[in-house]
């Protein structure tokens, strides 16, 4: 049966591939069930999407996915839908559990054919079962132009595992891929199912354990978990009747350079937003007045190297301060560098939020410290490490897990299926969405996770809380819809969130 709920933990393929065979040992099950199971869960979800359906076009590859395919096949064919089952390669070369299911394709009165140019107009739904999770290399030419068919006939896709082109563990596409509109994928959930191109390529993401996973869990640790909502209920607790804002720490947050002052505005009010007993902005003298006369609540403060007692104010200020939030506005010339050279002074007790420009001037001078959280985006995650974006985005686990190897703390890699590593776990946020791709987003961000942490939260916890808030803030903002969105949409569903209780 399949499963509405999406599990919280994920991992490589090659983990799952081997531990169902495990798994199914212990539970002394033949393989063959487990992949009549999967068809069944797939047919499911066709049922339940396409209530009417009456005709399915079957695409077939040479693996167990293609297995799977002529399960539903025949399920489909038994509950009297005109079934058209395409198998790409001899039909004879199946082994094992793939050629028992398409002898019993075969006894049902199924019949294979190759695969033509266009599918059948009256196929009303394709099924894709052509490559599964073990493709690591280029899609080949035979399957490539099966998937440019698929692609270009307009109808629904429902996907078997893994949308056909995709990787499981990156999330990447290796050539030609398939567009899903729901994606049924079994047993353990992949991981690249979770982040990169994956978001666009997977369409709905359904889930059927198979009556396995528990059993998978035990053999196998999981390679990533996905944010749990719930956490907050334990990290957020309920205030205290005598609570003062003392007890909420004191953020302070540095950027805005001449002509950027809303920059650090946005994530300073996404700090007090938080929660965040205290607030200020030490910013450029331009931008004082404006954050004043928009958000009073914000302590505001400018600075300017060299003059008379501005080291002296930004050193208290610093001192003052709990948690750190630096980067946004900041700019890379003169004024931001220098700024960006006073983190030097910064006690061991307190916690960093860099973000932006201030990543950017890391990877001038990169060092390893502990105490910080780095949010950088694909771009400023290239810069980081010296690699270009597609390196970055060619496999998002590697590129936040070096981050954190080479930078310390934890790390946000920002996008599609948003990347943490804490040093210890991978941990990837669902909620988002395209609206997001705008001006002071990351600000927002940044400002956010500063603040929680200034509530006590660890570092990982407030990086966790900080990116899911941010992006379940963005999805409720967008129910007006995605285009036009702004960053200052958001705060009005932080709060809301911040209060889970």
């Amino acid at each position: 049966m399949t499963q509405n709920a999406l599990p919280t933990v994920a991992y490589r393929a090659v983990q799952v591939r081997q531990g169902e065979q495990i798994a199914a040992r212990r539970l002394g099950w033949p393989m063959y069930r487990l992949m009549e199971s999967a068809g069944a869960a797939v047919f499911e979800v066709i049922r339940e999407k396409y209530p009417a359906l009456k005709s399915l076009c079957v695409c077939c590859g040479g693996g167990n996915n293609g297995g799977d395919g002529y399960i539903v096949a025949r399920l489909a064919k038994l509950h009297g839908m005109d079934v058209v089952l395409w198998q790409l390669g001899d039909a004879e070369n199946l082994k094992g559990d793939a050629a028992a299911a398409r002898d019993a394709w075969l006894a049902c009165g199924g019949r294979i054919e190759s695969p033509e140019v266009q599918i059948p107009e009256s196929s009303e739904v394709i099924l894709d079962a052509v490559l599964g999770t073990g493709l690591t290399g280029a899609v080949r030419p035979d399957a490539a132009a099966l998937i440019t068919t698929i692609n270009a006939a307009g109808k629904p896709v429902v996907a078997v595992d893994i949308p056909s082109g995709l990787c499981a563990d990156t999330g990447r596409c290796l050539g030609e891929t398939v567009h899903a509109r729901q994606t049924v994928t079994f047993i353990g959930m992949k991981q690249g199912l979770l982040t990169g191109q994956a978001a666009q390529y997977r369409g709905e993401l359904r889930y059927a354990g198979l009556g396995v996973a528990e059993t998978l869990m035990q053999i196998e640790p999981p390679t990533a978990l996905r944010i749990d909502p719930q956490d907050m209920l334990n990290w957020l607790p309920p205030r205290s009747k005598v609570a003062h804002k003392g007890n909420f720490g004191r953020v302070l947050c540095l950027g805005g350079e001449q002509g950027m002052g809303g920059a650090i505005r946005l994530a300073a009010e996404a700090s007090a937003r938080s929660g965040a007993g205290l607030t200020a902005a030490v910013t450029h003298a331009d931008n004082v007045l404006a954050i004043l006369a928009a958000r009073p609540e914000i302590m505001t403060q400018s600075w300017q190297s060299g003059c008379p007692d501005a080291e002296q104010r930004l050193t208290s200020r610093l001192n003052w301060a709990d948690v750190i939030v630096m980067g946004p506005g900041l700019g890379q010339n003169s004024w931001g560098s220098a700024l960006f050279d006073h983190l030097k002074r910064l006690r061991d007790d307190q916690s960093l939020v860099l973000d932006a420009d201030g990543l950017n001037l890391l990877a001038r001078s990169p060092d390893y410290k502990d105490n910080r959280i780095l949010t950088p985006h694909p771009g400023e995650a290239a810069h980081l490490l010296g690699l270009s974006v597609a390196d970055i985005e060619a496999d998002r686990f590697e590129a936040v897990a070096s981050l954190q190897r080479r930078y310390g703390g934890v790390v946000v890699l920002k996008g599609a299926g948003t990347l943490i590593n804490d040093g210890q776990q991978h941990f990837v946020c669902l909620a988002g969405n395209p609206g997001m791709a705008t001006g002071g987003m990351g600000d927002v961000l940044a400002g956010l996770i500063g603040g929680l942490r200034s509530q006590g939260l660890t570092l990982s916890e407030a990086a966790r809380a900080g990116v899911w808030i941010h992006s379940r803030a963005a999805d409720l903002a967008a129910e007006a819809g995605e285009r036009g969105l702004l960053a200052s949409d958001l705060f009005a569903y932080i709060r809301q969130l911040i209060n889970l209780r």
